[in-house]
């Protein structure tokens, strides 16, 4: 019984294989693919994404074959750059479809598509973290601090390097950090996680006196919550979020490394990733230079 279900199982891996090297040949019989070609997968992506992540039905055949009629392209070179669709958007720090694997290599004129598609869709972002609240956010699974990325052993893959070559040249740290909603919704999260660990740790008279500080004193604090540790020492949260990747670069203001530095025993990074999903977690500490490379992206313009 066994046997055959292995067998089986590699007769399917196969399958597959062939049918991504057949779109992927198609792809190159068929020449490069215009803009309005482009334009019109990634929308049609788009569409799918927003019912999967709403939880609405939807057929994936039904939409290759209506691009199959609209652009003139074949089945397999439609699936193959749906899956090349998925690798580009993890550099854009967006969620993708779970059913197309990322595929990489991706054509530059692909992420100027993808690119225009963001910016004329900006409500889509906006969006992006109600979808998540009303599919079930509430009752996700407690969150649970990993390791950071730049702690684990082994070095980011050759994939990894494109994805955030994406996000370097478009700046995604920047549409995360205009994306009010999307900051809002993570540091909610981040409040409901402290509250919740310090009552699991029986210390409800300190979750009670947990501050969403951004929220009631507002951004100049260097912080976003004000919570406690379970021995009552205090701990502050400086929340950043994204539906991206754990590697998605982020913006961290100059405030924010002045009271990191000034508070180092205290002052926690709180990076929530993967948001629109499953929300991952990792925390970094003082000195921020020993996980990340800062970078000055701007500067200030005096007259003397």
């Amino acid at each position: 019984m066994w046997g055959v279900r292995a067998v089986k199982g590699s007769l399917k891996v196969r399958t597959c294989a062939a049918a991504l090297f057949t779109g992927s040949l198609a792809a190159m019989a068929e020449g490069p693919w215009s803009d309005p070609e482009n334009d019109a997968i990634v929308a049609d992506y788009f569409d799918m994404l927003a019912d999967d992540l709403c939880g609405r039905r939807y057929n994936k055949a039904e939409h290759n074959r209506a691009l199959q009629s609209e652009i003139g392209r074949s089945r397999g070179s439609i699936e193959f750059k749906h899956c090349n669709i998925s690798a580009a958007l993890l550099g854009f720090a967006q969620p993708i479809i779970t059913g197309y694997l990322p595929r990489y290599n991706i054509q530059d004129s692909l992420k100027e598509a993808i690119d225009r598609w963001l910016r004329k869709n900006p409500e889509w972002v906006e969006r992006l973290p109600r979808v998540s609240r009303t599919s079930g956010m509430a009752e996700r699974r407690p969150l649970f601090a990993g390791v950071p990325p730049t702690l684990r052993n082994a070095p980011p893959s050759e994939e990894e390097e494109q994805v955030r070559a994406i996000a370097r040249h478009f700046d995604v740290a920047a549409r995360d950090e205009r994306n009010r909603a999307l900051g809002t919704a993570g540091e909610e999260l981040a409040l409901d996680h402290e509250r919740d660990s310090l009552r699991r740790a029986g210390r409800g008279d300190l979750a009670r006196q947990v501050v969403w500080t951004s929220r009631e004193e507002g951004d100049g604090a260097g912080y976003d919550i004000a919570s406690f540790t379970p021995e009552g020492l205090p701990r502050l949260l400086e929340v950043k979020t994204t539906n991206g990747p754990d590697r998605t670069p982020f913006h961290i203001s100059r405030n924010e490394i002045r009271v990191a530095t000034a508070r180092r025993e205290e002052w926690h990074l709180f990076r929530l990733y993967n948001f629109a999903r499953e929300p991952g977690l990792f925390e970094l500490r003082p000195p921020l230079e020993d996980h990340v490379t800062l970078s000055a992206t701007s500067f200030r313009a005096g007259f003397d």
